[in-house]
């Protein structure tokens, strides 16, 4: 078995603990089978400033049957109750014949572009392509044959964890393993469509970077930027979220998804997360030096002669920084001054005679 590893590499950028947020814009259904709107979706996600694009790589046949039977309706209490998998699934996914033209689009601007494979065919398909990654959705987490397939490829391996317990994400990092993966990363999900921020449980992330060993990221469903840039200040290495153009524009997906001016100021607000995170840093920043001479210091304020005792009515704590350090105020109270001093003088250990 693969030992784990920190870090994954995808087309040459490495993702993990200390290295900026890997950040994914997520097409899915968004184009509406228009191509000219899937074109201009890679290229408003790269204007905004990702690292990456991703697609969803199946067909209507490869992940459910065509039928009406109860089994296959989409219950309540979803954006897509009372339709069947069949006719979501057909309208929601994305011509295979664009793939090859969308990754183009996207490494021409600068940015990655892989896929959902939702089986074999996909992953053969997208392997044609030389994919730098394969994600598995969470809904085929615990699809072990997917999961080991998709991992016997070599590439960096991405897996979203919504509805999954700590022993399916068990099961499914070991079958990575097993067939070869030694790049993986895990996506903190919850896999309901918007999600609610008190659902995200973003705490997890930490825990299983540290179970598994692995970069761990956010598949956020949430609406705005506020989830995410959370989620990084816990350590999150990736970050995927939809884009869509307009939210106006119906779609299976546009309910949860950000319009390019407000993916841009995600990624805004993530880059200025992780430069406000820093590292663990005492004592004064370059910035800060200067704020040195406005710290206190023991000043004379009154006139005092020489011989005269110090007290607390004589001298004190004040800005700025040019006396003694105010910790010394003990050991100068009741000391003569060995000079007269005038009223604004900054003391220093030669105004002070022997006890």
């Amino acid at each position: 078995m693969s030992a784990p590893s920190s870090c994954i590499n995808i087309g040459g950028r490495v993702i993990g603990p200390g290295r900026p947020a890997y950040l994914i814009a997520e097409v899915s259904a968004n184009h509406g089978h228009r191509f000219e709107d899937a074109v201009a979706l890679v290229k408003a996600a790269a204007a905004a400033g990702v690292d990456a694009v991703k697609l969803q790589t199946y067909t209507a046949d490869t992940l459910t049957l065509d039928s009406d039977q109860e089994h296959f309706r989409i219950g309540a209490s979803t954006l897509w109750a009372g339709r069947t998998l069949y006719d979501l699934y057909r309208e929601a996914y994305t011509p295979w014949e664009w793939h090859a033209e969308l990754q183009g689009v996207a490494n021409a601007c600068g940015v990655a572009l892989f896929s959902t494979a939702f089986d074999r065919t996909a992953v053969d398909f997208l392997e044609e392509l030389a994919m730098p990654a394969h994600k598995i959705a969470s809904f085929e987490l615990v699809d072990l044959d997917l999961v080991g397939y998709a991992a016997s490829t070599g590439k960096p391996l991405i897996i979203s964890t919504g509805m999954a317990s700590l022993e399916e994400i068990e099961q499914a990092v070991e079958a990575a393993r097993a067939h070869g993966a030694q790049q993986i990363a895990l996506l903190k999900c919850t896999s309901a469509y918007p999600s609610q921020p008190s659902e995200m449980n973003l705490r997890t992330i930490p825990h299983l970077a540290e179970h598994f060993g692995c970069p761990v990221g956010l598949s956020d469903h949430t609406l705005g930027a506020d989830v995410a840039v959370a989620a990084v200040s816990l350590g999150a290495c990736l970050i995927e979220k939809h884009i869509c153009l307009s939210r106006a524009t119906p779609g299976p997906d546009s309910a949860f998804s950000l319009e390019p001016d407000e993916f841009a100021a995600l990624v805004r607000a993530v880059r200025e997360t992780e430069a406000a995170l820093g590292g663990i840093s005492y004592g004064p920043g370059e910035r800060e030096r200067a704020s040195l001479a406005f710290r206190r210091s023991l000043f004379a304020v009154k006139d005092i002669r020489a011989g005269e005792r110090f007290t607390r009515d004589n001298i004190r704590s004040i800005r700025p920084a040019d006396g003694l350090s105010p910790k010394h105020l003990p050991d100068i109270l009741g000391r003569p001054a060995s000079c007269d001093l005038r009223r604004g003088t900054p003391l220093s250990w030669e105004h002070v005679g022997p006890q």
